[in-house]
């Protein structure tokens, strides 16, 4: 096998997929594909990948996408090997797929992603700990710190606690 994948536009992997070629795979997490996708398109997600993601296709090509094309370029040579055979790109990612006016499903009930979630309340608790460190009492700027401190762990690490925690939500939990 090869460790890299070669890069195909949004209408050549329309085509493709259209003549039966070609399976798309979408590498996003599972949060990620529920709230938009391609339609047709496999979610084996890139936290999970391996051989055994990989469904068994007689001579079909395996396309792999993500939201921007910058993870599928990131993790071509891990891609490229569990492929067993010829493996492609979507250049640009489900945005160009979107942009190149090809029908991507999108369900605005599900939830948002969960790092844009970890995004938002970061964002929100350091700017809040800030403003109030300036206007009420400097203690406040704790807030920004632990939060801070929180994010390099989790870079660190791979453990995020406040993702864990957004998880627990109602508005994250699956419907019974």
């Amino acid at each position: 096998m090869t460790d890299t994948l070669t890069t195909l536009s949004p209408d050549a992997v329309a085509e493709r997929l259209r003549s039966g070629q070609a399976v798309l795979i979408d590498v996003r997490e599972a949060d990620e594909f529920a709230r938009r996708h391609v339609p047709g398109a496999l979610s084996r997600p890139l936290s999970r990948f391996g051989r055994e993601a990989l469904p068994a296709l007689g001579g079909t090509d395996i396309v792999f996408t993500c939201r921007s094309g910058m993870r599928t370029g990131a993790s071509c040579a891990q891609l490229a090997a569990a492929a067993p055979g010829p493996a492609y790109v979507l250049a640009g990612g489900i945005d160009a797929w979107a942009r190149a006016g090809l029908p991507v499903l999108t369900n605005a009930k599900a939830p948002l992603e969960m790092m844009r979630q970890v995004q938002i309340v970061a964002g929100s608790l350091v700017l809040l700990g800030v403003l109030l460190g300036f206007l009420v009492a400097p203690a406040w700027f704790g807030l920004a710190a632990f939060v801070g401190a929180g994010l390099t762990f989790a870079g660190v690490s791979g453990f995020c606690g406040m993702a864990r925690l957004l998880a627990l939500m109602p508005w994250n939990r699956v419907a019974a």
